[in-house]
């Protein structure tokens, strides 16, 4: 009989392998030619913590990064003017995760123009339209 202690590594170990295949980072194409994108040496500098809590957050899945040249990237429209994480982007990211959303889906969605709205849904979260765009990912995730 297996001990509890080693039933719970091999199914973190298989759960952590599960987690990183499913869940690649698509290349940099797939947004629009002009977004701003930043390492994450760059955006953890504009946020004003270290590199490895921007990398957790990536791990924990509150935010999704694109491959530019094989260095991952986050685009700058994930920062507010003032520098800091915009509040909606990580609660829309965990929606359309939960959703059964892939991450090049998740970008697609944020970066494409929305006749209904003025612009991108990324656009929208940093303005009034914000609780319009964590609605629509609501209803698209179910």
């Amino acid at each position: 009989m297996k001990s509890k202690r080693r039933v719970k590594a091999t199914c973190s170990r298989s759960l952590a392998t599960l987690r990183t295949v499913s869940n690649q980072s698509p290349d940099a194409s797939i947004l629009p030619p002009d977004t701003l994108l930043f390492t994450l040496a760059e955006f953890a500098d504009r946020l004003g913590v270290k590199t490895t809590h921007v990398r957790d957050l990536i791990g924990e899945r509150k935010l999704i990064c694109v491959y530019k040249n094989g260095v991952r990237h986050l685009p700058a429209a994930f920062l507010t003017d003032k520098g800091t994480l915009n509040k909606f982007v990580p609660g829309v990211i965990a929606l359309l995760i939960d959703g059964g959303y892939s991450d090049a889906e998740i970008f697609r969605y944020l970066f494409t123009d929305d006749p209904s709205l003025p612009g991108q849904p990324i656009a929208a979260l940093h303005g009034h339209l914000a609780r319009e765009v964590m609605r629509r990912a609501q209803a698209m995730a179910l």
